[in-house]
């Protein structure tokens, strides 16, 4: 049941980071603060399809 997602900045919309969530746990979508390279910060970024 576990699958790769990619998340993505809010501000830049780019892809920066790919991760494995567990579908059954976690059905909605994740939302998580990372650094944006882009950006030059850290920003909210959520998962794409």
């Amino acid at each position: 049941m576990r699958v790769i997602i990619h998340l993505e900045c809010t501000q830049c919309r780019e892809r920066n980071y790919s991760s494995h969530k567990n579908k059954k746990n976690n059905p909605e979508r994740l939302e998580m603060k990372k650094y944006c390279p882009r950006c030059k910060g850290h920003t909210l970024h959520k998962e794409t399809k």
